[in-house]
């Protein structure tokens, strides 16, 4: 008997139907005609076991303890699923063979790969356990994944990297949020404050923000625009670009900050001999953006549509597992593998079909211009791992709700662009050169909008009206006409908001200070993963320390005086991205699990006394909730659960 195992429900009942034959359901499984049985588990069938596990006296919370190292770990059984766990004990002990079948990722290899650890499989079926990738729960798509089984061994290292990174924030939260909610119950704080390698670098990202944003003070700054002439009379501007020599009067930007030094300008310039010194005309073909990833659908929908990044995730998990509408969901890549082009022809005509009976017509213009034929970079075998792209699938849908058919559309309209001609456009770059003095104009025309057509103009493509170029030529006289200057004002930066939030999380090395770090830091995944990512924000505000303030995110009293309070190291992201780069090595072979545990426990005594020594005088009489902390998962327990 071969078993098959699933991570999910869901996902055993759809490799069931694709089998020959048909499929009994029993209890906890699906026996199959031909002799296969198909079980699953629920999420995580296994958590790592609380500190009282490991000695009762761990149960009070005290800096005497701490750090909690365990020595050897212990996983438990989730005793809202213990059942299936029995079930699955049964069958594995009779299966002459077994089939992994957890979700394409580091985690989901790991969720399959720890229950046989903990039921202890004999090494020589071990061996002999394949892997079932799934990323689209469509029959045919699941034939063809049963016809492409690998060994399960080629995967052991996401396992490892996915335990590594289960043990490490187990240390790093159990160990720290003890220390750091001691600290803050001496001064009042009533509440957990808690500690994690990601949330907290997450939250001192919007905190940083949020100081600068309340220390800012707005400064006047001024311009000088250059009005021009041609010989034939036609009219345009041109803005002042200071020299070297004016430095003194400039802020970081660049910007002057003198009204003196901009009148002289304007005096020296108006009505003065002004030539063309520089001209540059390049066309353009800029090809679309790529399908989408998780995080990048996210931070689309919530500019789009205001939807959280929790709401996106539920959504689409719900088109993938429900609808059978999208492919898998929790991806973090952007390409496809080539051998999925031979199927762009019939699923153009899906899509259309979906959206039409839908009532989504916005793309329907675009139509007659997609070329099936025509093959983007996106089609890539090097840069495809574990699963691809989030992608519309073949299934012919009758409806979905509001936020399904939102979601929907934007995974269809970044597959559809793959199909559209290049958004071609002519830049224009112009210097102007009056009494010595450089002044500056641009200009894009969109010459075809191409894939454009499918993405509405959005606030940050609308830019400021300006007189539009003439013609020009290099070395071309112009005429100085009155020149004025233009008063503006510096502005705040702006709070974050999920999308740039995100946006932030997955470029993190723009936010790394260790400039080694950061070069390493732009090939590398970002601060958590695609599937956590949601959950680290929505921990955030259930914890009291972010709120939401129309679109935008900001910090609380409470996420404030936290951040404040903590050194300064553990409130970056170089230590986590550090850890996520290493993660990376690890999943590829690159490093061993070692690498990362055992430099992370003589940290975690330097940190746990470091923090014993502060008293967080911002925290006194805030917060609300008793002071007791359970370790979340970072991945569903159930189908429809939340992402801790």
């Amino acid at each position: 008997m071969r078993l098959i195992i699933a991570e999910k429900p869901s996902l055993a009942r759809a490799i069931a139907d694709a089998l020959p034959g048909k499929a009994r359901k029993e209890d906890g499984c699906y026996r199959c005609d031909q002799g296969d049985v198909v079980s699953w588990c629920i999420g995580h069938l296994l958590e790592q076991a609380e500190p009282e596990a490991y000695d009762p006296a761990f149960k009070r919370w005290s800096h005497e303890h701490l750090p909690i190292v365990p020595d050897p770990w212990q996983w438990v059984p989730r005793k809202q699923v213990s059942k299936q766990l029995s079930v699955l004990r049964k069958l594995i002990k009779s299966a002459d063979s077994l089939v992994h079948a957890g979700d394409p990722d580091r985690e989901g290899q790991l969720l399959v790969d720890e229950v046989f650890a903990f039921l202890k499989v004999p090494k020589a079926k071990l061996q002999s356990t394949q892997r079932l990738l799934i990323a689209d729960l469509n029959p045919r798509a699941v034939q063809r994944a049963l016809n492409q089984l690998r060994s399960n061994t080629e995967f052991q290292s996401l396992s490892t990297s996915a335990l590594a990174r289960s043990r490490a924030d187990w240390l790093y939260g159990i160990n720290l949020t003890r220390a750091m909610t001691l600290q803050g119950k001496s001064v009042g704080y009533n509440g957990v404050l808690s500690i994690g390698r990601v949330q907290t670098p997450v939250l001192g990202l919007v905190v940083r923000r949020d100081d600068n944003i309340d220390a800012f003070v707005s400064k006047p700054f001024y311009e000088v625009i250059a009005n021009l002439e041609t010989e034939s009379g036609e009219e345009f501007q041109a803005r002042w670009v200071p020299s070297e020599a004016c430095e003194p009067w400039l802020d970081e930007q660049g910007r002057n900050l003198s009204l003196p030094l901009a009148q002289n300008v304007v005096e020296r310039i108006s009505f003065k001999p002004a030539q063309v010194t520089r001209l540059e005309q390049k066309n353009i073909a800029q090809p679309a953006p790529l399908p989408h990833s998780l995080s990048s659908l996210q931070m689309d929908a919530n500019r789009a549509f205001g939807m959280s990044a929790q709401q996106v995730l539920d959504v689409a998990q719900s088109l993938y597992e429900t609808h059978k509408a999208i492919t898998y969901p929790r991806s973090d890549s952007h390409h496809l593998p080539t051998e999925h082009h031979q199927e762009a022809s019939a699923l153009i005509d899906v899509i259309g079909a979906n959206l039409n009976k839908l009532g989504h017509n916005a793309y329907s213009e675009s139509w007659l211009r997609l070329n099936p034929s025509q093959k983007s970079k996106t089609w890539n075998d090097t840069k495809v791992g574990a699963h691809h792209a989030i992608i519309p699938t073949e299934r012919k849908l009758s409806r979905l709700n509001p936020d399904e058919l939102k979601v929907y559309s934007l995974v269809c309209r970044n597959y559809l662009a793959q199909f559209m001609p290049p958004w071609k456009k002519q830049d224009i770059k112009l210097e102007v050169t009056i009494e010595n003095g450089l002044f500056r104009a641009s200009q894009t025309d969109t010459l075809d909008p191409g894939w454009k057509a499918l993405f509405p103009a959005g606030k940050q493509d609308k830019q400021e009206v300006q007189p539009r170029l003439p013609p020009l030529q290099q070395g071309q006289p112009l005429k100085s006409l009155q020149a004025e200057v233009a008063e503006k004002h510096t502005t705040p930066p702006k709070p974050f908001t999920e999308a740039t939030l995100l946006a932030a999380m997955t470029g993190i090395s723009r936010f790394v200070n260790d400039p080694t770090l950061k070069t390493v830091l732009k090939e590398t995944d970002g601060l958590g993963t695609e599937a956590t990512r949601a959950g680290i924000i929505e921990l955030l505000f259930k914890r009291g320390f972010l709120k939401r303030e129309g679109k935008s995110l900001r910090s609380t009293p409470a996420g404030k005086g936290l951040i404040h309070s903590l050194p300064e190291s553990m409130t970056l992201p170089d230590m986590t991205a550090k850890w996520e780069s290493l993660l990376g090595d690890m999943a590829d072979r690159r490093a061993q699990y070692q690498d990362l545990m055992q430099p992370l426990t003589g940290e975690l005594q330097r940190l746990c006394l470091q923090l014993r020594s502060i008293r967080p005088a911002g925290l006194a009489g805030l917060g609300s909730k008793p002071a007791t902390f359970k370790r979340r998962r970072t991945r569903r327990t159930t189908s429809q659960k939340k992402t801790a």
